[in-house]
């Protein structure tokens, strides 16, 4: 079972845990990317590419789904502004046992920060705005799994 999410809705975490605890699993991963408020960040404000963002999502799951034998997967990631606190994305995994599980949360929250056509808009306190660069770091990520 795969989910892929892109919405402006908040993220339910009890829901979408709920969602990947699906029979037949040992383990069940997740993570959940928030807001943070760095250097006065008032508003981040995401951007995507209705269709292409799903498909891209879509075909990273299915890739982890393959590689760690996962038996569900899912990608929920929000889209317009949000406030500092708020969850921006979940990716949950479950599979038999836990490592597979784990290993592909992290490939898939790795690969999305990089491969999914999203753009990001830091609106700081003060009102200036900037769009955020891609970072190396990320880059960095996602290449061990290449």
């Amino acid at each position: 079972m795969i989910r892929i999410v892109v919405s402006p809705a908040p993220i339910d975490l009890a829901a979408e845990l709920a969602r990947v605890e699906v029979p037949g699993a040992g383990g069940v991963a997740s993570f959940t990317g928030l807001v943070r408020a760095d250097d006065g960040i008032a508003t981040l404000e995401l951007e995507h590419y209705p269709g292409a963002t799903e498909a891209t999502l879509e075909a990273l799951a299915q890739v982890a789904c393959v590689r760690w034998g996962l038996l569900a997967a899912s990608i929920v990631h929000r889209v317009g502004p949000m406030a500092p606190g708020e969850r921006v994305v979940f990716v949950g995994t479950a599979a038999v046992h836990r490592a597979a599980a784990l290993d592909a949360c992290a490939f898939l929250i790795d690969r999305l920060k990089t491969d999914a056509p999203f753009w990001k808009r830091e609106v700081k306190v003060d009102g200036r705005a900037h769009w955020v660069d891609a970072r190396a770091s990320d880059e960095d990520a996602a290449a061990r799994w290449r």
